[in-house]
């Protein structure tokens, strides 16, 4: 399966009935992808499941084989986790575990982007992204602007001496 991630996240924001177009099917790869993933996980872990129910017959059948002086759960349960082999198969099965919650992101991001989309949209349709109108006197606006904020700075000063008094 060819996946792009970040190319796959990524909003063409001149292009969004191309980027809603794509959406569905980018959204079936990576949640195909993502069961895919969750197989190979729960294939490891039965995997370690056997090779742990493996060596905890072995240990309880040959317990010398292992220097194991008394036989106890909580010795044969140690002793498992030093062994190669539930080494291994357990390293595969954290692997699996993290590729995974990358793939469950990964459809979460989309799922994102799918609202971002929605919601880039609806900007569109609000006209959002139309051009600005600049007023004509720029100079006159800015000093309009001034004038207000220093009309609100005054009103606090006033405030403030009438509650010093």
């Amino acid at each position: 399966m060819d996946l792009n991630f970040e190319e796959d996240v990524r909003i063409d924001e001149l292009a969004l009935d191309v980027e809603w177009v794509q959406q569905p099917s980018l959204m079936a790869k990576y949640c195909s992808y993502a069961a895919e993933t969750k197989k190979m996980m729960d294939l490891a872990k039965e995997r370690v499941d056997v090779v742990t129910a493996t060596l905890d017959k072995d240990i309880r059948s040959n317990p010398e084989k292992y220097d194991l002086g008394k036989v106890t759960e909580s010795a044969i349960q140690n002793i498992i986790l030093l062994q190669p082999e539930y080494r291994e198969a357990n390293d595969a099965y954290i692997e699996a575990r993290y590729e995974n919650e990358m793939a469950q992101a990964a459809v979460r991001a989309l799922d994102q982007k799918k609202s971002a989309l929605e919601n880039l949209v609806k900007l569109l349709g609000l006209s959002y992204f139309a051009s600005p109108n600049a007023p004509h006197d720029l100079h006159e606006a800015i000093e309009n602007r001034r004038k207000g904020e220093q009309k609100i700075v005054d009103a606090k000063v006033k405030i403030r001496r009438r509650s010093e008094s």
